[in-house]
């Protein structure tokens, strides 16, 4: 750096003093920070520098009111807030997600932002912390320690309604259409991969569709625990130098923020100690994708093909599926969604290791929860929104390739079980895959029904209907 004071700002703390480019809003602690965890290239995500923004702007505000910092003061850090969460200095926010224990660099680093925005509002120049200071004003009656896990918190409630809940209600509503679409259309069903009894296509759909909306309603229940808050528990849960009134006027402005049931714990000390809350929700967000690793599996095994596979369904060709094979299509969409959620459950494993290496007042290790939960859904929900449009909402079934393997299926025999027994029914099925016989065939040759009884029997509708509620 040139020795020129035009270019840089002298800044001390704690530890000493350094130079801090002049440009720059963050400053001493995030510089050290930044020096001591060159490790991995990400920056915290976006929604958690939101929620963090909007924790301090609800904090200016109430210590505002409360008489515990400045009016001036107050106001001016609220503008720095509300000109970050429209989008500016985002580029300022940049401590390694790998970092200090509880997230101290990261929240210092959105402290010295605010009050270094604030101080030029004010008309002042950046690094003069006698007049707006990142710890004795924008983190006035505040630690790392209540406010990290409650950045998690708003940051989960975010990414939830951003980018998940809504992306699962659209899947859920494109499987509903191709249910009701293709509810007349029998098919084979299959367990262990082999041929089983007929179902239809649209209950397959309908079936995928209930299994996310359960889903929903599972995660949905868990992120309830999100909603309550550890702040105002300051160092260690017993609220040193905050005022009485601040956690409540604190939790009403974010729940008016965020538009969510926000309230304060009934135990501060428990809140900011437990990681539970934050182990359910990935655990619903894990239980989630498990399932839809199924999904797409199951779409790209009714896709296979198109000549040696099942070829039930033609998912929509997004793009070209070789470098070497002309005209190849593959069900990228599907095998993206798998990959997607194998990396959720990796994440949803370093979450319940990280939540259990607390200690005493405080879990050190939750910069590490954070950046794997709202990186979780919001990668999760992404992924759910390109499956619904990419993929589901164009499926087309193979109506009759559908009928046919329907018509050929082995276990078409079950539905004799009642009538011939189930070791007759075993033996038709046994000396109709030797000779290649029709199952109808053999029945009447041995004479174990009759015509009429076996046309009633094996109806294909009758067999794949789904009983009524």
């Amino acid at each position: 750096m040139v020795n020129d004071q035009s270019t840089y700002r002298i800044e001390r703390d704690s530890m000493g003093e350094r130079q801090i480019p002049s440009t720059v809003y963050y400053g001493i602690q995030t510089l050290r920070a930044i020096e001591n965890f060159p490790i991995s290239g990400l920056r915290p995500l976006p929604l958690y520098v939101d929620a963090g923004i909007l924790i301090k702007k609800a904090t200016a505000i109430a210590n505002g009111e409360l008489g515990c910092i400045p009016q001036e003061i107050s106001q001016a850090i609220v503008q720095a807030a509300d000109e970050v969460l429209q989008g500016n200095l985002r580029d300022q926010f940049v401590v390694d997600v790998y970092q200090a224990g509880a997230g101290t660099s990261h929240h210092m680093n959105l402290n010295e932002v605010l009050a270094n925005r604030a101080l030029e509002i004010l008309g002042d120049e950046k690094g003069n912390y006698q007049r707006v200071s990142p710890n004795d004003h924008v983190n006035y009656g505040q630690s790392t320690n209540d406010v990290i896990p409650t950045a998690i918190r708003i940051g989960g409630l975010l990414a939830l309604e951003h980018h998940l809940y809504p992306a699962l209600s659209e899947a859920i509503a494109a499987l509903d259409t191709k249910a009701e679409e293709y509810q007349d259309v029998v098919r084979s069903g299959r367990t262990h991969l082999q041929d089983a009894v007929p179902v239809r296509m649209g209950e397959t759909f309908r079936a995928w569709a209930q299994i996310l909306s359960d889903h929903l309603t599972r995660i949905e229940t868990a992120a309830q625990d999100l909603t309550v808050l550890g702040l105002g528990g300051s160092a260690a849960g017993t609220g040193l130098n905050t005022h009485p009134d601040y956690r409540y006027r604190v939790a009403e402005l974010l729940a008016d923020f965020i538009d969510q049931p926000i309230k304060p714990a009934p135990h501060l000390m428990a809140a900011m100690q437990s990681m539970a809350p934050f182990v359910n929700v990935s655990g619903a967000i894990r239980n989630l994708a498990q399932d839809l690793v199924k999904l797409s599996h199951d779409l790209r095994l009714m896709d296979s093909g198109p000549m040696t596979g099942f070829k039930e369904i033609q998912l929509p060709p997004v793009q070209p599926g070789s470098s070497i094979m002309p005209g190849k299509y593959n069900p990228v969409i599907a095998e993206m969604t798998s990959m997607v959620c194998f990396q959720v459950m990796g994440y949803d494993s370093a979450i319940a290791l990280a939540a259990q290496a607390g200690q005493l007042e405080l879990n050190v290790m939750m910069p590490l929860i954070a950046y794997n939960l709202i990186q979780s859904i919001t990668i999760l929900g992404n992924t759910i929104g390109t499956l619904a449009e990419k993929c589901l909402k164009g499926i087309t079934v193979r109506r009759d390739r559908c009928l046919e393997y329907a018509e050929k299926s082995l276990s078409l025999v079950t539905a004799l079980n009642t009538h011939i027994g189930y070791l007759n029914a075993a033996a038709v099925a046994k000396e109709s895959l030797e000779t290649g016989k029709s199952l109808r065939q053999i029945v009447l040759e041995k004479g174990l029904m009759t015509e009429a009884e076996l046309a009633q029997v094996l109806d294909l509708e009758t067999m794949s209907k789904m009983p009524e509620n």
